[in-house]
């Protein structure tokens, strides 16, 4: 079938097999920010901002995304900007160690404080909870993105 999109404001159109992955569909453009962990909608790993709220690509397909616009971890700095603000305090507070779901956490917690601009700890915990991190605990999560919401912590 062929579809088309906006990537990160970038119109995009292309053929997509009936059974391919929204996230399959986004690598295959280069844009390989977006992790295939379990494939099962489990892991948080493929979360993607579709129409601005998060969804697991590995579970939507990419014909379900046409006429959508879709935001990856690619896109989540604007304009000029080097790094979102998240991204920045995740280096500066040690949020992330392999950074396999640092992309999928991003635009989760990125779409979470849209709705929820200065969240108490646990709402922060709470947002995390459908994304996993083998490596770090999520103290260092917490900790940036209260930082990232008061940069002069």
């Amino acid at each position: 079938m062929r579809i088309s999109l906006h990537l990160n404001g970038v119109p995009h159109a292309g053929d997509a097999e009936p059974r391919t992955s929204l996230a399959d569909f986004i690598r295959e453009r280069g844009l390989t920010g977006t992790k295939v962990g379990c494939e099962q909608g489990a892991c948080g790993a493929c979360t993607v901002q579709v129409d601005g709220e998060p969804v697991r690509a590995c579970l939507m397909l990419a014909v379900q995304a046409d006429g959508t616009s879709v935001r990856t971890v690619e896109g989540l700095a604007a304009g000029g900007e080097e790094l979102h603000p998240l991204q920045r305090t995740f280096h500066e507070e040690h949020a992330l160690q392999c950074g396999f779901c640092t992309a999928g956490i991003l635009m989760t917690l990125d779409a979470f404080l849209r709705d929820t601009p200065d969240p108490t700890g646990e709402q922060i915990r709470e947002a995390l909870s459908g994304n996993l991190c083998r490596c770090t605990g999520y103290e260092g999560m917490v900790r940036a993105v209260a930082k990232s919401r008061r940069p002069n912590v």
